[in-house]
């Protein structure tokens, strides 16, 4: 019995290993990596299969798999846009490996017997019937057209050197920190080593509500690189964010660099991109079909790239993967690439589950080095459709729910979506150790001396070194000695003071200030929260208003025409600042002006016996400011912000009430000015900076303290001054104003012969101002007020804008290296004021991608 039972159980396992045998030798597997012949680097989204049967494609890095259990299947097919299709005889019943190397497609020889060719068309163009279809669907893909999402979200932000090996580990200037350069990772960009030097990652809990509409999430955990005292780090990761937005590939227009570039998935798709349909595969059970896209212009601002599309009736993107063109019009920039993953979930439609951005900045697409930017998103733990608790959506947009798990490795290690590289891994404490070398403090020291103009020495910071030296008709020649200290002298506590001696006026000007900080951080870093107290002797240019530079820079002290209007003042002001996070912030001030004509400026006024000649004036002003500035980013420098301009507009709410009678005040006036600006983007045909002004002044005031416009008598073009207008040539008690810069990022020189290779932009703007000053403020019709400053000849030199408003256009060329900007400016109204401009032709330097 028991060896008949035993007889039974040898039968079956002898059947049970045949049939397993006799299976596996059924199946046929081949793996491998598709690379292109010439370069050998890896090639993504390469059509792998056998004829007549479903297929793959290749994955990122080129790995492919694919088995089948048909034992007739000896022929595997590779087919990749551009490349030589290729057949590979395999043997079949087995596990095998093979690596393949793909052919450019040459073009065949052809005789031309006309000039005509085959002309691209979007009618009865079945790629375009597609694409038109995706955008038909995208807005049932995206994922707000779900009630509910939930999901996990690891982001991780990289910027790293790139060299040629060689040239990295020999280069002069890093030859201190050799450490950093043994860290290199060479599998990322062919031919070119990487040696991280910023390294960024965030762990959250993304939660989405379609009605109300609501978005939250709560950061696990943050943990990046500190690159030390010189640099805005959280500025670096605002700047980070700016450039590389994450990426909707649905959304008409896509936010990348600072620009915003007409996506593939767009209803104006068509008009500007090239469609064509590739090979058909299947997935999972589902049919894709391969669409690959490319600029009718290659010089325009757009992608080229492939796409697979679903065919089970959403039309959705399965993968993508696009970058810029080889002649777009972009600074700086020698590469930029897209890849998004999607997978289809328990829901039947596709979400993403990985997002990759890569850039590669130069100086020269010719140039070896440069520098690598990368974010890269991975997505898990979908849930659809399933509601949260009300609770969840409370509070702030963002929450941090645990800090200190940013600093754990092991948590990290835990959670992260994708291991780091052991190149990743490393680059914290590399950076770590760096900024605690003698060597790279002091390179970082003369570097923030050459672009902020401060010298560090200690806990004090000596300058601006490009305000030492300056000179006007008033002061003559002028030197100025001056610094500040930092938060090493005192986190509560910032001084600021210089003197200044003007060798024609020989008179010494003088500014000093203390601030205290309520919150134990810099009084120039983001949330603002302090006070201060300053008093200033020196001189200025009534109605000349300058941005992230000194008055008394010695570039402007070049100016064309009459410049000998000036004013001595003593001003001393008190003003408490508060921002807070929602980017509200808001400035209560105090203010004691007197000021003292200078130059050709002589205040007069008529009185019984003649004119009276008045030797100054005194105001005392108590002000209140609001500012909202709704999802603002910049990057903090030493004294000032660099603002990373986005789509949302700038609010400025100023009011200010001047009381005669109070420390020596000579008027009782009240004045209130809105300032609106707002950057619109236009997708292909470039973007526009707009803002809008308006202001009124309550009370009988003489023209001191009028709004004196803002004018411009340099050689630079000026964004926010009328470069046309004299200094002082304009007085109003009530204005509004527009001034508009439109920039066309090369829509038109793009597609002119010749023209095009020289990636130059057009610009154009307008400018103008209405406004007037009442009688009682008028010299023409009251008497008792100061009159309008004259010349030598007794011409009137100020005026109000009575009866017609000052207009001025320019158009001109940017881009010129890289960062040179000239326009020609034309003034189009009040011809007939003396020593006025027709024309002119400015220059500005502005640094753009």
């Amino acid at each position: 019995m028991i060896s008949l039972i035993d007889s039974k159980k040898g039968l079956a396992l002898f059947l049970f290993v045949t049939c397993f045998i006799v299976c596996a030798q059924a199946q046929t597997v081949v793996r491998g990596i598709v690379r292109d012949a010439q370069t050998h680097a890896p090639l993504s989204f390469v059509s792998i299969y056998f004829r007549g049967s479903k297929g793959v494609v290749s994955g990122e890095d080129g790995s492919y798999s694919i088995s089948t259990n048909n034992p007739k299947n000896t022929t595997l097919e590779f087919s990749f846009n551009g490349y030589k299709v290729l057949r590979k005889k395999i043997e079949a019943g087995i596990t095998q490996d093979l690596d393949i190397n793909m052919e450019v497609e040459e073009m065949k020889a052809v005789v031309v017997n006309s000039r005509k060719r085959g002309k691209y068309s979007n009618r009865n163009n079945p790629a375009v019937d597609l694409i038109r279809k995706v955008v038909d669907n995208r807005d049932r893909n995206r994922m707000s057209a779900f009630d509910y999402v939930q999901y996990q979200q690891y982001e991780k932000m990289e910027l790293s050197l790139t060299n040629k090996p060689e040239k990295l580990m020999n280069n002069r200037l890093l030859k201190n920190y050799k450490f950093l350069l043994e860290n290199q990772d060479t599998s990322k960009l062919e031919g070119k080593a990487l040696v991280p030097v910023y390294l960024e990652e965030t762990l959250s809990n993304k939660f989405f509500r379609k009605d109300p509409s609501k978005e939250k999430t709560y950061v696990l955990a943050k943990k990046k690189v500190n690159l030390g005292e010189f640099v805005d780090n959280d500025g670096i990761t605002r700047y980070l964010n700016s450039m590389y937005t994450p990426i909707d590939i649905y959304e008409p227009n896509l936010m990348l660099l600072s620009n915003q570039l007409l996506s593939p998935i767009s209803d104006l798709a068509p008009t500007f991109y090239r469609f064509y349909v590739g090979d058909t595969v299947e997935l999972d059970g589902i049919k894709l079909v391969k669409l690959t896209f490319a600029p009718r212009n290659p010089n325009d601002l757009l992608f080229r790239g492939s796409m697979f599309i679903t065919l089970d009736g959403n039309y959705a993107v399965q993968k993508i993967q696009m970058s810029l063109t080889k002649h777009a019009n972009i600074n700086w920039t020698r590469e930029l690439r897209i890849k998004q993953d999607f997978e289809r979930g328990t829901d039947g439609r596709y979400h993403v589950v990985m997002s990759n951005i890569l850039s590669e900045f130069a100086l020269s697409k010719k140039a070896t080095g440069g520098l690598v930017g990368e974010r890269t998103v991975s997505y898990k733990n979908y849930v659809i459709n399933q509601p949260a608790a009300d609770s969840v959506y409370e509070g702030k947009p963002e929450v941090i729910v645990d800090a200190p798990a940013g600093a754990i490795d092991s948590f990290w290690t835990a959670n992260r979506h994708t291991a780091l590289s052991a190149t990743e891994e490393k680059a914290y404490a590399n950076m770590d150790s760096l900024q605690h070398m003698k060597s790279y403090r002091r390179m970082m020291d003369w570097a923030t001396f050459l672009l902020a103009g401060y010298k560090a020495a200690g806990p004090f910071d000596i300058g601006p070194v490009n305000a030492f030296y300056s000179f006007n008709p008033v002061e003559g020649f002028r030197l100025r000695f001056g610094g500040r200290t930092t938060p090493k002298f005192s986190k509560r506590l910032y001084f600021e003071t210089y003197a200044a001696y003007g060798f024609k006026d020989e008179r010494w000007k003088y500014f000093l200030s203390g601030a205290y900080s309520f919150n134990n951080k810099s009084i120039y870093s983001f949330p603002l929260n302090f006070l201060r107290l300053s008093y200033q002797h020196d001189t200025k240019i009534p109605g000349q208003e300058l941005q992230f530079v000194q008055e008394d820079n010695f570039l402007l002290s070049f100016k064309r025409g009459d410049n000998n209007k000036w004013l001595y003042n003593d001003i001393f002001i008190a003003e408490y600042v508060r921002e807070f996070g929602k980017n509200i912030s808001y400035t209560l001030g105090f203010k004691n002006w007197k000021q003292q004509p200078a130059g050709n400026i002589v205040y007069e006024k008529l009185n019984g016996s003649g004119v009276a000649n008045i030797p100054n004036i005194t105001t005392t002003e108590l002000s209140a400011e609001l500012r909202w500035a709704p999802h603002e980013q910049f990057y903090q420098g030493k004294t000032y912000r660099i603002p990373i301009n986005n789509k949302y507009p700038i609010f400025r709410l100023r009011y200010i009430s001047g009381i005669r009678g109070f420390v020596n005040g000579d008027y009782n006036y009240q004045q209130l000015t809105l300032n609106i600006f707002k950057r619109f983007y236009f997708s292909q045909f470039g973007y526009a900076d707009v803002v809008t002004e308006a202001g009124n002044i309550f009370g009988q005031v003489p023209y001191p303290l009028l709004t004196i416009h803002r004018a411009n008598q340099t050689y630079a073009y000026q964004l926010n001054s009328f470069n046309m207008m004299n200094f002082m040539e304009f007085v109003s008690d009530h204005y509004a104003s527009v001034s508009t810069d439109y920039y066309f990022n090369g829509f038109i020189f793009n597609k002119l012969p010749f023209i095009k290779k020289l990636k130059l932009r057009e610009v154009a703007g307008f400018k103008m101002v209405i406004g007037g000053v009442r009688k009682e403020n008028n010299p023409a019709f009251n008497k008792e007020t100061f009159l309008f400053p004259t010349d030598e000849w007794g011409k009137v030199t100020t005026f109000s804008l009575a009866g017609k408003p000052y207009m001025e256009a320019n158009a001109g060329i940017g881009n010129i290296f890289k960062i040179l900007r000239v326009d020609l400016v034309k003034r189009l109204s009040y011809m007939e004021n003396p020593n006025v401009p027709n024309w002119a032709i400015r220059a500005r330097a502005r640094f753009e991608f």
